[in-house]
């Protein structure tokens, strides 16, 4: 039954975010805002009955947090939008929430109500939801990072101040899951830290993140040096998120709750789709 609800709600999202990245394209702000609104709402919506159909909060498999970073993709798209007027960041942002949406449409992962006792902490929801919200942010800053690279200088400066905006509040987000994920390993397994590879593999990716912020503001480095590292911090986000999976060590990982087969479809979504749209965008806007 929530196949169905959710390939309702999904599909009426997606026309929306459709509408809204069509609508932005044509510099029709209103509407665009509009559209991008509602179909956050419809898909605000579906998570509510879908937590209270589960009894819990959907963030137990990939397919489920999946959900969540659809919708968080499209409030980063539409907050951006509405305050930089992007609607190239806005079509990304739309475009990859879209293609998150139909892969759990294709592949649920929806599991049981039952959440296992170490998921039932009270850090659990607030470490999970922290830690989605600095991946959409991240991913909207690494898209604009992505046009930057590919574009000339004198395209770049205000690309540049919205890049660094977005990583730095990613990065503060990823700092702040981090510790709520200690917290709750606290609560859970009796410590803050065991050095399980899921936890080594997010403290990198903070860490190359931090790196980026602070070669940024207190080096002159050459910008694509920089940027490079901002792409290299967004492998290493993929890799904690569920390439860890793939490793032999995983398999006793109280984080271990997705689907290996998901990973190469996820990948080149989440990496070399945004990179060739980018791309193509701004070969299109340099000939303009």
């Amino acid at each position: 039954m929530w196949s169905v609800m959710f390939s309702l709600f999904g599909s009426l999202s997606i026309l929306c975010w459709v509408m809204a990245s069509f609508f932005a394209i044509k510099h029709k702000e209103r509407s665009a805002l509009f559209f991008q609104i509602f179909g956050m709402l419809i898909f605000a919506i579906f998570i509510a009955i879908v937590w209270i159909m589960l009894q819990r909060p959907p963030f137990k498999t990939m397919g489920e947090t999946r959900i969540w970073y659809s919708f968080f993709l499209s409030v980063m798209g539409g907050v951006t939008y509405w305050r930089w007027k992007m609607g190239y960041l806005l079509t990304f942002t739309n475009l990859l929430a879209i293609v998150f949406v139909l892969l759990t449409i294709f592949k649920p992962e929806l599991q049981s109500k039952v959440l296992m006792p170490a998921l039932q902490s009270v850090w659990f929801i607030p470490h999970v939801v922290v830690y989605m919200f600095g991946y959409a942010v991240i991913g909207c800053g690494v898209v604009l990072g992505v046009l930057e690279f590919f574009r000339s200088t004198q395209m770049t400066r205000m690309t540049q101040i919205y890049t660094d905006l977005l990583v730095r509040i990613g990065t503060v987000a990823l700092g702040v899951g981090l510790c709520l994920g200690a917290l709750w390993a606290k609560k859970a397994w009796g410590q803050y830290w065991s050095w399980d590879v899921k936890e080594v593999a997010a403290l990198v990716t903070w860490v190359i993140f931090l790196l980026y912020i602070h070669l940024q503001k207190f080096t002159r480095i050459n910008r694509k040096v920089l940027l490079i590292i901002l792409m290299i911090g967004f492998l290493a986000l993929q890799f904690t998120w569920y390439g860890v999976k793939l490793l032999p060590d995983t398999k006793k990982s109280p984080h271990s709750f997705y689907d290996v087969a998901a990973f190469p479809r996820i990948f080149t979504t989440m990496v070399f789709f945004p990179s060739i749209l980018s791309y193509f965008s701004t070969t299109k806007t340099e000939v303009a």
